[in-house]
């Protein structure tokens, strides 16, 4: 019978990221890909927007991030040093997300499948490095938080991710990074 497809989603509070770190608290993939949603959203809109760029529609950059990590309902996290250590276990993982996005899409009603499919296995290339994006911001602000908490073991984690936003070539991760992401590190009474 087909139609899990929703309540293996709701399992994704389940699933807990950095796995390998010391976490001052945790996060899950439930909450991490609403915050990549609602990131992925504002750099499709500051592209838009601000920067007056054409790019892609933004609702359809906050939905596909919905989906960015829900095979990981099936495989788990994979920490991301381990995942992208070598080009055959990258390539190995690749194939395996595949594999757990067939599946995934197995366990809807046929007559949906192919929306979603787009979602899943997101090839899209204007969407795609936009939700790439997102993900490292979303990293980043969970290194912010765990400094803050007083955590060290996140400081080379938040140089690496940083270097990596920093290389990539949007001008609307740029515009964010230097107009929004300071507001990160400040507390409450601050904000």
């Amino acid at each position: 019978m087909a139609n899990e497809f929703y309540a293996l989603m709701a399992r994704m509070r389940y699933i807990t990221r950095w796995g390998l770190m010391r976490n001052s608290f945790s996060e899950n993939i439930q909450e991490h890909s609403h915050q990549v949603a609602v990131l992925a959203h504002a750099l499709a809109l500051i592209r838009r927007d601000i920067l007056k760029l054409e790019g892609p529609d933004p609702d359809r950059c906050a939905v596909a991030a919905l989906y960015h990590d829900v095979t990981e309902t099936l495989t788990g996290d994979l920490p991301t040093p381990i995942k992208y250590h070598n080009p055959e276990i990258k390539k190995a993982y690749k194939q395996v997300e595949r594999i757990a996005s067939e599946r995934l899409l197995s366990m809807l009603p046929e007559a949906l499948r192919d929306s979603y499919q787009a979602l899943i296995m997101e090839e899209d290339k204007q969407v795609k490095p936009i939700i790439k994006a997102a993900d490292k911001l979303s990293a980043y602000i969970k290194c912010i938080e765990e400094q803050k908490a007083g955590n060290k073991d996140f400081d080379s984690a938040a140089e690496q991710t940083l270097a990596s936003i920093r290389s990539m070539d949007l001008p609307e991760l740029a515009w964010f990074v230097e107009n929004c992401l300071p507001a990160f590190s400040l507390n409450l009474d601050q904000l």
